[in-house]
């Protein structure tokens, strides 16, 4: 072998060693992103069942979900690694956007994930906010009616903003619908997993994903409303759409089952975590 060749293969040998390296590190950015999704759905969940049953006094929401982690032992540290976990999905999806090759990755694929990417730098930058803050800052139900009454403002605002309701329903049915046929089967090691394990993070799936798509849907009908109407305090955020449940025939009991729903499909993003193929 002449000196040259050995010295190819070691620029080769090199450079697939920094590829591997920067796949572990996106892969465990990606799973902590997941980890954080998950404590937020939990949390969400768990205030949206208290608030059916009459009690608690947060809003389920993400910032009921951050008030209740502040008020925790170690607190500001989970705070923070929350930031660091939805930075880290931000990084992941960013990444899947631009980097990642494959027969998959087509233009809309990565537009969907530099969108995610967006939002989970969003999500990040609220987070630390409000860690850095001590908690201060408006409620989601109150974000949701300034950003609609800003957009109604606007030239053809109305239409804009009947848009966004049409596009929350949209992507509510769309979550609802893949969850229902299971297409999440096809992101997860399920070879890893036991014939049980497998019925269980299927279950979970189905169930949460179904009523989180519930949420986009009943928030994007809310919207919606607002434009027809040109009237923002129709808007609603992810705390009062959930209380809306409890208006329903069904009353309380539809939320209970909705707030259960959205515990459960945090669940699945813990497993998400541990079996998605990143």
């Amino acid at each position: 072998m002449t000196a040259s060749q050995a010295s190819g293969k070691g620029r080769t040998a090199g450079a697939a060693t920094r590829r591997s390296a920067e796949d572990q590190t996106l892969s465990a950015a990606g799973r902590a992103g997941f980890a954080a999704r998950g404590v937020v759905y939990v949390l969400i969940g768990a205030l949206a069942v208290q608030m059916a049953l009459g009690g608690g006094g947060k809003s389920a929401d993400r910032q009921g979900a951050l008030s209740k982690i502040a008020e925790q032992p170690f607190g500001k540290f989970m705070l923070w690694a929350l930031v660091v976990g939805f930075g880290s999905m931000a990084l992941w999806r960013a990444s899947r956007a631009v980097l990642t090759r494959g027969p998959d990755r087509k233009t809309p694929s990565r537009l969907l994930d530099g969108g995610r990417a967006l939002f989970y730098g969003f999500i990040c930058w609220a987070t630390a906010t409000y860690a850095a803050g001590g908690g201060q800052g408006a409620g989601g139900n109150k974000q949701s009616k300034d950003w609609t009454a800003t957009v109604l403002k606007m030239a053809y605002g109305q239409v804009l903003v009947a848009a966004g309701g049409c596009l929350l329903i949209g992507i509510g049915v769309v979550l609802a619908g893949r969850a229902a046929l299971r297409k999440f089967l096809k992101q997860l090691d399920t070879a890893a997993m036991s014939p049980r394990t497998r019925q269980i993070v299927t279950g979970l799936g189905v169930a949460g994903g179904v009523a989180r798509g519930s949420v986009f849907v009943a928030a994007g009908i809310f919207i919606l409303i607002a434009a027809v109407r040109f009237d923002a305090d129709e808007a609603k955020g992810v705390d009062a759409t959930l209380r809306s449940f409890t208006q329903t025939p069904a009353g309380p009991w539809l939320l209970v089952a909705v707030a259960i729903g959205l515990i459960l499909f945090g669940a699945f993003s813990f497993a998400s975590a541990r079996w998605r193929r990143l």
